[in-house]
């Protein structure tokens, strides 16, 4: 025939082919091709007869959604030749017989979403195209590796570890007592994909702003929660978890994302911090946005917006759990994500806060973020989004007031170091920790703080003014190491720095706290120098966390000065034991092996155990009750993929939250 036919398209999709390799998207469990936006990829077409540039026209089109308009970026032709080109780029590579090799280039920034693909030719009798060939649809990504793309991250390490890794540690306890766990984020898992594109149609976002990174990290933000709109994830922090997952049990995302997408859209129940941030890292990587999870150590929720927190102790020094209001989170979990910000002035791209955990509304709804680290080192919290609500979080002061008899509220001691102690990520490409506090504040106390917090208040942050006198007696809690069930002592350290004798009277509350610094039950009050904590007074009041707040406040006898000490206590669990035997090779049978011994006098019952490992054991869960002593668990699996991995396991009951296990193994070809 005179005009051209198309016998076959060749989206060269496999892992092994040049897209993929070429791409960084070879670890995806996937059929179908995926490459980021900004790079070139190669197809194949076969025509019935050799191409002739001078005489034949054809396109490559690519179609998003519904209704493809070439105005809204949703339709896009893409042409073989110099003359002819439009957003996309094409080119011919290659001529071989009737094969040709077409390279295409997207733009940088196109929509990243799943497109459908057609080649159309051009006839004496109008135009003829390909039928729809779901197998050939492509999925296009944000591009890291891309100078052009406003996600470019010009650190190949940085990228490895914030795209490529599919492994995390996550951080929390105290930061004098930092424990950590791992976390199977799983991007490449088969069907993650689609559940992170998933969310965005759930969250009605119109497909012309899914290749805008703030947009897209901003609706994400919000969809991670159930609140106001459906999204992936229901928060609980009341210990009550009887129709859902505890939020301690999750050991990876792949399940929640893979629930919420199965289901339409129905919520995964449950989640805290950790949970919100983990998921929310989950989706950043999958769609190529570089991204990692931070924890920052006392975290404060300032419910007022000052940056005060304020704790109210009665005439006699005596805490007022009635009128204090604002709360200090032991740590708080959020994400950092890396991109340029063109709505900025220049300095304030890199790296981004994303807060997907519903704490306060943001234009309206339960989210949080793109707010940018450096803005927030700088005290420039004028820029979007929700850079005054971060800079609390990591500046507040402590305040501690003392309510006069009648009613008023005198300012007795002032903390300006407790809050945004320490924060902290993964390091790059090995499991230790990465302090990243310099990020977000300079030194404390010094000349560049003080200018920082003075800028801060011109864009309408309130701070204590009011100078407290420096007493002359300091008292502190040293820290304990603690395990669960164990007694211990709380020892107080009194230092006089003054050549009188000083004589105080001290009360101690001990309280059980949920890591969001929200009380559960009172443990202890007395007013000696030593006192006992026996595990029968609290085993039966811990919350998952397992945390205990202890505060000391009091007042010397013969000066009036109020002193006072915090400090969280964060018990220690007892470990699972992960064993693994059989040869590590690529679809060679492995078993896995998990042991508990329980140490307490009571039985633990409704034990939930998972496990899960990237590459090579999807999640698997055992439910089982366990009376008496110690129980061990057996799977068999096969590993998918060679490279070094690990499998995490996690056990959980209503007695005992947090119980953690891991392993490493290196699985060869």
């Amino acid at each position: 025939s005179c005009f051209l036919d198309i016998w076959d398209v060749d989206v060269l999709k496999r892992p092994q082919d040049i897209n993929k390799q070429a791409h960084h998207t070879h670890l995806y469990s996937s059929d179908f091709l995926i490459v980021r936006r900004a790079q070139e990829f190669q197809i194949k077409i076969t025509f019935d007869r050799p191409y002739k540039p001078a005489e034949d026209k054809f396109a490559v089109e690519f179609v998003i959604g519904p209704s493809p308009q070439y105005s809204k970026g949703t339709y896009i032709p893409v042409f073989p030749t110099e003359e002819r080109q439009s957003v996309w780029r094409g080119r011919i590579v290659e001529t071989s017989d009737n094969v040709i090799t077409m390279g295409i280039t997207t733009s940088p920034e196109c929509i990243v979403g799943k497109y459908m693909i057609y080649v159309s030719v051009v006839t004496p009798y109008g135009i003829r195209r390909t039928r729809r060939e779901p197998k050939s649809d492509i999925y296009i990504l944000f591009n890291p590796w891309s100078p052009a793309d406003p996600v470019f991250l010009d650190d190949e390490e940085e990228r490895e570890e914030c795209i490529m890794n599919e492994l995390g540690i996550i951080y929390h306890g105290t930061y004098d007592d930092v424990s950590e766990r791992a976390w199977n984020y799983g991007q490449f898992e088969f069907g993650v994909l689609d559940a992170c594109l998933f969310i965005m149609d759930k969250a009605d976002m119109p497909l012309s702003n899914r290749g805008d990174v703030i947009k897209v990290t901003r609706v994400a933000s919000a969809m991670l929660n159930s609140r106001d709109d459906d999204g992936v994830l229901v928060g609980n922090w009341s210990g009550d978890y009887t129709y859902g997952v505890p939020p301690t049990s999750w050991t990876g995302s792949v399940e929640i994302l893979l629930d919420y997408a199965g289901s339409r859209g129905t919520p995964v129940c449950y989640a805290q911090c950790w949970v919100y941030a983990a998921v929310f890292n989950t989706f950043l990587r999958c769609l190529g946005i570089p991204g990692r999870v931070v924890t920052n150590f006392f975290s404060a929720h300032d419910n007022d917006g000052n940056l005060k927190m304020d704790i109210i102790l009665d005439e006699n020094g005596k805490l007022d759990r009635n009128r204090t209001k604002d709360s200090i989170w032991n740590y708080h979990c959020w994400n950092e994500c890396f991109m340029a910000r063109s709505d900025l002035p220049p300095g304030f791209g890199g790296w981004q806060v994303v807060d997907a955990t519903p704490q306060e509304t943001s234009d309206g709804m339960f989210r949080c973020g793109p707010a940018s680290v450096a803005a927030v080192k700088h005290g420039q919290i004028c820029y979007p989004f929700d850079a005054p609500f971060v800079f609390a979080e990591v500046n507040s002061d402590v305040i501690f007031y003392r309510r006069q008899k009648d009613g008023t509220l005198e300012a007795v001691k002032v903390n300006q170091t407790h809050v945004g102690r320490m924060v902290l990520t993964k390091a790059v490409l090995h499991d230790g920790r990465r302090d990243i506090t310099d990020h977000y504040k300079f030194p404390e106390g010094s000349p560049e703080e003080r200018r920082v917090l003075e800028k801060a208040e011109e864009f309408g942050c309130q701070r204590e003014k009011a100078s407290v006198p420096q007493g002359d007696v300091e008292v502190e809690i040293p820290n304990l190491d603690v395990r669960v069930g164990d007694n211990f002592d709380v020892t107080l350290q009194f230092k006089n720095n003054s050549d009188q004798r000083r004589s105080a009277d001290v009360y101690i509350t001990g309280t059980v706290v949920y890591y969001t610094g929200v009380p559960s039950a009172e443990v202890l009050f007395k007013t000696p120098k030593k006192v006992l904590v026996r595990g029968e007074d609290y085993m039966h009041k811990l919350v998952e966390q397992a945390n205990i707040h202890f505060i000391a406040t009091g007042k010397i006898k013969e000066t009036g000065q109020i002193i006072t000490a915090m400090k969280v206590i964060s018990m220690h669990n007892p470990k699972l034991i992960v064993k693994v035997t059989g040869s590590p090779r690529v679809s060679e049978e492995m078993y896995v092996s998990v042991e508990f011994t329980n140490p307490f006098k009571f039985s633990l019952e409704n034990v939930d155990l998972r496990m899960e490992g990237p590459g090579i054991m999807p999640f698997k869960r055992k439910h089982i009750i366990a009376p008496g002593t110690s129980i061990t668990w057996i799977e068999t699996f096969s590993p998918r993929r060679a490279g070094s991995t690990k499998l995490i396991a996690s056990l959980d009951c209503a007695a005992l939250r947090q119980v953690y296990g891991e392993t490493e193994l290196t699985i060869q070809q």
